[in-house]
């Protein structure tokens, strides 16, 4: 594991490393270090945005995966915990998985507003075709994200248009500030679109591709069609393809479909985004997104599809700069197996009868891998003082010299509000007993 630094708020940029990938059923059986970067040394990714479709999704499979883990998310998250990436949040349908994951100290930062699930298959009632979306709120900016599988074929395009557009007016968001989806600040928008190239025959595809002429390609490419007719898709960006359409493939090889049906390739694998229009006057570096680097990945081949990944350089103001709850590791003692932990709100914070603080490892996976908890209105041993106090039993937990971090998780905002710098707990640490009624403990 690498060395865990002090966290620090990275006031004003983060970087997102956003994955699509088509993955045919298959399981994860290849090692995906080229695919989330971590082979490059001077990428220093903060956030990972996941979509995966086609996952299997047979009566067995949701089975096992509603009771335990499923395999993909397992997979992302054995070799992203030991980064300090934490899953902080996914939804399902049927064979369509997103999954986003944070650097801790992003957490408090990060609001969960909502999962949807928006099922177009079928007359709109089944979901192996249609969009999945998670809405947070990520330093006080409202950011949407949507993995969708559209129809395929290269004649369906005005039926994958159509599914477009109902999965994008589907998403609405009552009773929040910002209750339409179109006026978000960031929409990030990828998965499998099922855009195919018009015009051109499987030789002429073939032979530019060799050549790598891929601007002639694009240009009978129907979403790029499609924009120029379209004022609203217009508005969502999307960088240049410089990569070989990323289907259809043979599976274990890069050659394009050799099969009787040898369907001619295509750019299906997409990301897409979309600023909000700020006003003529509004400061342009308020929030800003900037594609560093829109890549297939060719070397994987356990699919017909190649995933494709995007990196986005984020620079903003932040509109949130403290934590709602500041945890306070320096006031830590232990007195017959119980840990007394200190932490401090903010006015505007509404706390709830099922807010939770969370004991973790360094290295934790999601927001339940939690060594040990409390329930915050259960164990209180001061409230409405600030700093307020709560004691947190630690009796099953062996002597380690490993770190630890505690979480304060809000019931209502359904995130982590609060983190604490990373400690170890100290053996032969005890609180004196006539310091209960003390704000501060002296040991």
């Amino acid at each position: 594991m690498k060395a865990l630094a002090e966290f620090v708020v990275l006031q004003g940029s983060a970087s997102i490393h956003v994955v699509t990938w088509n993955v045919a059923s298959a399981a994860p059986t290849v090692d995906l270090s080229d695919l989330l970067q971590l082979n490059n040394e001077d990428l220093n990714l903060d956030i990972y945005i996941i979509g995966l479709q086609e996952m299997n999704y047979g009566i067995i499979s949701l089975l096992s995966d509603a009771a335990f883990e499923d395999p993909w998310s397992s997979f992302f998250m054995d070799m992203l915990s030991p980064l300090n990436l934490v899953k902080i949040s996914q939804v399902r349908m049927q064979g369509l998985l997103l999954l986003v994951f944070a650097k801790y100290q992003h957490l408090p930062y990060i609001q969960i507003i909502s999962t949807k699930s928006i099922p177009t298959g079928l007359y709109g009632y089944w979901g192996n075709k249609g969009g999945i979306n998670i809405c947070l709120k990520l330093y006080g900016y409202y950011v949407s994200i949507v993995n969708c599988h559209l129809p395929p074929h290269m004649y369906n395009n005005d039926q994958r248009l159509e599914h477009f557009d109902r999965i994008l007016e589907s998403l609405t968001f009552e009773g929040y500030d910002v209750p339409n989806i179109l006026d978000h600040d960031l929409i990030l928008w990828f998965g499998d679109m099922n855009f195919r190239i018009e015009d051109f025959g499987l030789l002429f595809v073939q032979e530019c591709i060799t050549k790598k002429r891929y601007k002639e390609l694009w240009e009978k490419d129907q979403l790029f069609i499609a924009k120029k007719q379209d004022q609203l898709l217009r508005e969502f960006q999307e960088g240049p393809l410089l990569f070989p359409p990323t289907y259809k493939f043979d599976r274990h090889s890069n050659n394009y479909d050799t099969s009787e049906k040898k369907r001619k390739p295509a750019w299906t694998d997409r990301i897409l985004w979309r600023l909000k229009r700020q006003p003529a006057k509004a400061n342009p570096s308020g929030f800003l997104l900037t594609q560093k680097d829109y890549v297939s990945h060719m070397t994987y081949s356990i699919s017909d599809h190649k995933p494709v990944t995007g990196t986005f350089d984020l620079e903003l103001n932040p509109l949130m700069s403290v934590p709602l709850i500041t945890m306070m590791p320096e006031y830590l003692w232990t007195k017959e197996n119980d840990m007394l932990i200190n932490y401090t709100s903010t006015p505007e914070f509404l706390s709830s009868p099922w807010d939770w603080i969370g004991l973790y490892k360094v290295g934790m996976r999601h927001i339940n891998d939690y060594v040990s908890y409390v329930w915050v209105g259960d164990n209180q041993v001061s409230r409405g003082n600030n700093p307020n106090q709560v004691y947190i039993n630690i009796s099953a937990i062996p002597d380690t010299e490993e770190q630890f971090l505690l979480c304060y998780y809000s019931n209502n905002l359904h995130s982590i509000v609060g983190i604490s710098q990373p400690f170890k707990i100290p053996s032969g640490f005890f609180l004196r007993e006539d310091t209960l009624s003390e704000l501060e403990p002296q040991l």
